[in-house]
């Protein structure tokens, strides 16, 4: 199965609780009223699309209608399909590299949301094509963080860098920086805590983590990326929100796609947060996360 048919199987589940819905919708009217417009407006924030989201793409949907556009409820998908297309596809959702020496990606995000599997899986992507990657365990509070590191870096045969549970991650991340230099690593990628709960402290010490990582590495780290859990919806994009107060994040890693109908919070993440998402996570394999591509998910979530 090719990666477009895992993707379309992987959200089942929201384009059944989104474009499935809009369908039956479109088959129960035979002309666009108010009800029908109230029914779409709910379909779209039961789908965590988001309540901003939802907003402009009703006045989207109003305006169409007003251009002619929009003649009939049958115009509604297409029409849908276009604008969301366009939603996904602002801002640039390609990985930035370094120009030479180590490309760093510091990954964050909450306990819970993946973060260690998809560091993980993206060491398994980078190590398929022939790139030599080092895994840092910067999340030095949560001991099975570190030894679950351990187990992924001898699965795709990359170089673990750690201390002790407990230790300062800035030093974690300062050893892995200069190790990666010395061996000519091609990707570095850091883990970070993932305690939210004391905001003030994770700001900090992602803020230091930030400083000795570049001034090692000048442009470094070339991508921040914020491990958000699907299945979570909105509340994903609340941690977000908080993230971006915390660190200089410049991309998502949307994992769990495959196990909910909130699928819909990747076009909010987009048009709320003007955040580009670069990978999702569209299954349990490690084949399953990939880079993100709009026009792909805009084609699976709309395609019977």
């Amino acid at each position: 199965m090719g990666f477009f048919d895992r993707l379309k199987k992987g959200i089942t589940k929201t384009r059944e609780a989104f474009t499935g819905k809009i369908e039956k919708l479109i088959l129960g009217y035979a002309d666009i009223n108010e009800d029908l417009m109230d029914e779409l407006e709910e379909t779209l924030i039961m789908a965590d699309v988001g309540f901003d989201t939802t907003e402009r793409l009703m006045a989207s949907v109003r305006k169409g209608i007003k251009s002619k556009q929009i003649n009939s409820p049958e115009d509604l998908k297409p029409f849908l399909e276009k604008e969301i297309s366009n939603i996904l596809n602002l801002g640039d959702s390609g990985v930035r590299f370094a120009p030479k020496g180590p490309t760093v990606l510091l990954i964050v995000g909450v306990n819970g949301a993946g973060k260690t599997t998809t560091i993980g899986k993206l060491s398994a992507f980078y190590g398929y094509y022939g790139k030599k990657v080092m895994l840092a365990a910067g999340d030095t509070f949560r001991a099975a963080a570190i030894e679950q590191l351990e187990v992924w870096g001898e699965r795709t045969n990359a170089t673990v860098i750690k201390h002790e549970a407990g230790s300062d991650p800035a030093a974690v991340a300062y050893d892995a920086v200069m190790a990666a230099k010395a061996r000519n690593v091609d990707i570095l990628i850091i883990d970070t805590a993932g305690r939210l709960q004391t905001k003030s402290n994770l700001m900090e010490e992602l803020k230091k983590i930030n400083r000795i990582i570049s001034r090692e590495i000048p442009g470094a780290p070339h991508e921040t990326l914020l491990v958000l859990d699907a299945t979570t919806g909105q509340n994903a994009i609340s941690q977000a929100k908080l993230f971006t107060e915390a660190a200089p994040v410049t991309g998502v890693v949307l994992t769990k796609l495959d196990g909910t109908a909130k699928g819909g919070v990747v076009i909010g993440i987009k048009s709320e947060l003007k955040m580009p998402v670069k990978w999702i996570g569209v299954g349990e394999a490690v084949e399953d996360l990939r880079p993100f591509s709009p026009d792909e998910f805009a084609r699976a979530l709309f395609d019977k």
